[in-house]
């Protein structure tokens, strides 16, 4: 069966393509999801429609994305931390303490889209990778200092 897919199906296509796919696939997992429509004239045009839809939102949502990263670059984050001896921290710096840190400069962000792969455990500056957008990755400066 013939399938224009209306959303990104992992191994089997993109969206708007016209794929072909087994009939009990299609009728039992892409249809009732909403994830395809039969290949049809008046399906091909509708699926044109909703395309240049979310092209257009898509690209606004980009250019705010893209906005919001040239401020949140510039920005230099600091937060400070208890220190033992050796400047060794009490505990670590995650992606909830930046995004409370962000969120008190004025950024709603998500702690999710702090992409800190580890917890900073160690004094110094870092750079932190905090995804916007799918195509828009913002890099903070944060640097962990002493408590006094």
């Amino acid at each position: 069966m013939e399938v224009i897919l209306r959303d990104h199906v992992e191994h089997v296509g993109r969206r708007g393509e016209i794929v072909k796919v087994a009939d009990g696939y299609a009728r039992n997992y892409l249809l009732p999801r909403k994830l395809a429509l039969e290949a049809t004239e008046a399906n091909r045009k509708r699926v044109e429609r909703e395309r240049k839809i979310v092209e257009a939102r898509e690209a606004e949502e980009r250019a705010a994305a893209e906005a919001i990263a040239t401020r949140l670059t510039a920005l230099e984050l600091s937060i400070s931390r208890k220190v033992g001896e050796n400047d060794q921290l009490y505990g670590s710096v995650t992606n909830a303490d930046i995004a409370d840190l962000l969120k008190a400069r004025g950024f709603d962000i998500d702690r999710r889209r702090i992409l800190l792969p580890d917890p900073l455990k160690a004094l110094g500056e870092s750079t932190v990778p905090v995804k916007l957008h799918r195509d828009v990755t913002a890099q903070v400066r944060v640097a962990v200092v002493k408590e006094e």
